[in-house]
């Protein structure tokens, strides 16, 4: 049995509900516009200033480009699919899952590499530079880059070696590990138990980072003595970890379960939030409520 018997998948998407078609479309569509537009302009805005060229706007302006890569590569194939046919080509349905794998990889390394960089920057003020200088936070970004572009690629490359020779439906809005391996005519140990241990790692072990760095940085901002200070800090963690914990904790019930238990229902609306609304809410949540980059982004609009 040959993998190229497929030669291209249906994507069931929201087909089910046929009356909401029209309303989930505009849903979507703006959801992508609002992604987009606000990732793009975090970067043009930090980029356009030099006085933002430190380490938490670097990795805020990885942030933005790994969320522009998630949705890009997730929404306009989407929103094609309800308005023109559900087809995807085989060899288009792995170039989604490769692309969609490495921005997922990068931002749950993202979130570790940020926490880590507000913990320096409060735990440690005047060791902030040299802990976190050029090279370090180059070495960091290298590290989050080519370590998601390894996972994809191992996952991809497992994907590639499985045969799909009987249904061609993917229960799923777009092509994702755990509904494309239901539908192999193949074995899919080795695949479940990479995606296993890779969220393991990835998902459980950076967020435990993160949330380790944030009691940290918790346990200094009750040293400080104003209470606006303490209101200010407080409120930027909260509003830090409420979008971090969002999003770790859909790709570990997506991941971390036994494909057995895999729920279209269930699944698609957990997956809307890790593809759509945390790249939308992370311009805001990280950036969009700073004053130095509000400052950054007026500038920049009135130039324009």
């Amino acid at each position: 049995m040959n993998q190229m018997l497929v030669t291209e998948f249906l994507i069931l998407g929201f087909s089910e509900t046929p009356r909401l078609q029209g309303l989930l479309f505009l849903g979507f569509l703006c959801l992508y516009t609002a992604a987009l537009s606000g990732n793009l302009l975090i970067v043009m805005a930090i980029s356009a200033s030099p006085a933002l060229h430190t380490s938490m706007y670097f990795f805020l302006v990885n942030l933005a480009a790994v969320d522009i890569l998630c949705t890009s590569t997730i929404l306009p194939k989407l929103l094609d699919c309800m308005v023109a046919g559900r087809t995807i080509s085989y060899w288009g349905c792995m170039a989604q899952l490769f692309f969609f794998t490495w921005s997922m990889g990068a931002e749950l390394l993202l979130f570790s590499a940020m926490a880590y960089d507000h913990y320096v920057a409060i735990c440690w003020p005047l060791h902030y530079s040299t802990r976190m200088d050029t090279r370090v936070r180059a070495l960091l970004a290298m590290a989050v880059w080519t370590i998601s572009l390894t996972n994809t690629s191992v996952h991809t490359g497992l994907m590639l070696h499985l045969p799909f020779c009987g249904s061609n439906v993917v229960e799923h809005f777009f092509c994702e590990i755990p509904p494309l391996l239901k539908l192999s005519c193949a074995p899919t140990c080795l695949n479940e138990a990479m995606a296993f241990t890779v969220d393991v790692f990835l998902a459980v072990g950076n967020f435990s980072v993160t949330v380790l760095s944030y009691c940290f940085i918790v346990a200094s901002v009750l040293h400080i003595r104003s209470a606006e200070g303490k209101r200010r800090a407080f409120s930027t963690c909260f509003a830090h970890l409420v979008v971090v914990t969002m999003y770790y904790s859909t790709v570990v019930y997506t991941y971390i379960r036994p494909l057995s238990s895999y729920s279209l229902q269930k699944d698609k609306v957990v997956s809307v939030i890790y593809t759509s609304v945390a790249p939308t809410l992370n311009p805001v949540i990280y950036t969009l409520r700073n004053k130095d980059v509000k400052v950054a982004l007026r500038r920049l609009l009135s130039c324009s």
